[in-house]
């Protein structure tokens, strides 16, 4: 991984991270919270021994006194001595509580020996810490004094007595927000890149065109408002989504520019994965191009034409097949122009069966026939087998692939079942891209010389010569125009 594709996995599991910093904060928040607040009282205490009338006597007792100060370090820390000092005290607590609240350390080179006692309770500090200095004194003058009653070989003084601390040590409001912040976004990159090296979907044009073994025809954005108006008026319409279906239908052109598909089967994996309006928009996009379009529901399971474009659902596919009407009787006409639809009709108990027949054979050739352009709208692959057989009789097949939604698995099985019947694949179509980032571009195109948009163009009344659109001639858009 590169640091492009690191900086990619952060910007596509942003919300991993943030997550994640959030909980580590609040981790922090809650430790800083929980944590009793714990006062520290010290003391400072000086350990000297008899000194020598000369230099030399002078220094062996500097180096006697050092020496004894790490001595007196695990004294200062240890049973005996707390226990002297909670009897002295009155605390309700073990010596073995009290050593883990007392501290004792040396500076290198000197006979100074700090001692820190934690507590509670600030006033408890400092009589705890004062307390254990003494009684160490005392303990140090039993342990140094010699039999005899003479003078001692080492003693100890109390250089700096302890007084009442006025801020607690615990909890550290600054360090545990800190260590949270940095364990949160330390953690939250480990999940980003874990989550990314774990995810098997689909993201990227090169994965597409990997796992699917065709090459990539279209890229439609997410688009929100197609959830509630499936269809796009193309006639008034520039938006990311309708550039996109154009751009699609003018790749679809260029495919075989001597022999052009004209019966196409969008289908895709899984379901939910923008194949009907996909279906619907494509016929949309090519009858503005003053082509003959019929778009046909050939999902006869759960079957959505009839109701994204609001026409008569009981009369269509399966009853024409079944002989229960004639074709003519069963097409409908569209509030589109040049878009002409065949809905799925009444659910049949026989599906496959009825589109593997040759009656359904005869139709789609004769639809072929009427119309420049059969767009069908077909179950998934790996759901039934009703799409792979109306593939087999197709010119070609459009695969939908719904960005990091698809599996790569469900895509290459997918495939297997398209070309095991030996369906001819046009191209793999990503849908629901997302439309910020690197994965999705649009672009506002102005005329020379127009201020205004292209969608803010006045009517096609008052409008000068006619532009064809992506993949017309000029003078197909001059009948248009006309």
């Amino acid at each position: 991984m590169n640091l492009q594709d690191f900086l990619k996995t952060l910007r596509s599991r942003w919300l991993t991270v943030c997550l994640t910093i959030v909980v580590g904060v609040l981790a922090g928040v809650a430790i800083t919270i929980l944590t009793t607040p714990m006062y520290q009282a010290s003391t400072r205490l000086f350990v000297s021994t008899s000194a020598g009338s000369s230099l030399a006597e002078v220094y062996q007792g500097n180096r006697f006194s050092q020496e004894r100060v790490i001595s007196y370090t695990e004294l200062l820390k240890g049973q005996t001595l707390a226990q002297r000092t909670i009897d002295k005290l009155g605390l309700d607590l073990t010596a073995a509580q009290l050593r883990g609240r007392i501290t004792a350390s040396a500076k290198p080179e000197t006979v100074l020996i700090d001692v820190q006692v934690r507590d509670e309770s600030p006033v408890r500090a400092r009589d705890i810490a004062n307390t254990l200095s003494d009684e160490f004194v005392v303990m140090v003058r039993e342990l140094e004094t010699p039999e005899g009653g003479r003078t001692p070989d080492a003693r100890v003084v109390i250089e700096q007595r302890a007084s009442v601390p006025n801020e607690p040590i615990l909890p550290n409001t600054k360090r545990n927000l800190a260590l949270g912040l940095t364990a949160g976004v330390l953690l939250g990159i480990g999940l980003a890149v874990l989550r990314d090296a774990l995810d098997n979907t689909v993201k990227s044009r090169e994965s597409l065109e990997e796992f699917a073994g065709v090459g990539l025809v279209g890229s439609i954005p997410m688009d929100k408002a197609r959830r509630t108006q499936a269809a796009i008026s193309f006639d008034r319409d520039n938006s990311p989504s309708a550039e996109a279906f154009r751009k699609l239908r003018t790749n679809l052109q260029f495919l075989a520019v001597d022999n052009p598909p004209r019966v196409i089967v969008v289908t895709s994996s899984m379901p939910h994965e923008g194949k009907s309006t996909t279906a619907i928009n494509l016929a949309l996009a090519l009858a503005e191009a003053e082509h003959t379009v019929v778009l046909v529901d050939g999902d006869m399971r759960r079957p959505m034409i009839a109701k994204y474009l609001d026409l008569v659902e009981p009369v269509g596919f399966s009853t024409v097949l079944s002989g229960m009407a004639s074709l003519d009787d069963a097409l409908q006409k569209t509030r589109f122009r040049g878009l002409t639809a065949l809905t799925s009709g009444a659910i049949p108990p026989n599906p496959s069966e009825l589109l593997g027949s040759q009656a359904a054979r005869k139709m789609l050739a004769e639809l072929r026939a009427r119309f420049d352009y059969v767009v069908v709208d077909s179950t998934p692959l790996l759901a039934v087998t009703d799409a792979a057989i109306l593939a087999a009789g197709a010119d070609g097949v459009l695969l939908m692939s719904r960005y990091a939604h698809t599996k790569r698995d469900q895509l290459v099985h997918a495939v297997g079942n398209l070309r095991g019947v030996g369906a001819p694949i046009l191209g793999a179509v990503f849908s629901m891209t997302p439309t910020r980032g690197t994965s999705a571009y649009s672009y506002q195109y102005n005329y020379y010389g127009d201020s205004k948009p292209q969608h803010e163009a006045p009517a096609a009344s008052d409008a000068g010569p006619a532009i064809p659109v992506s993949g017309e001639s000029t003078s197909t858009a001059s009948k248009r125009r006309a």
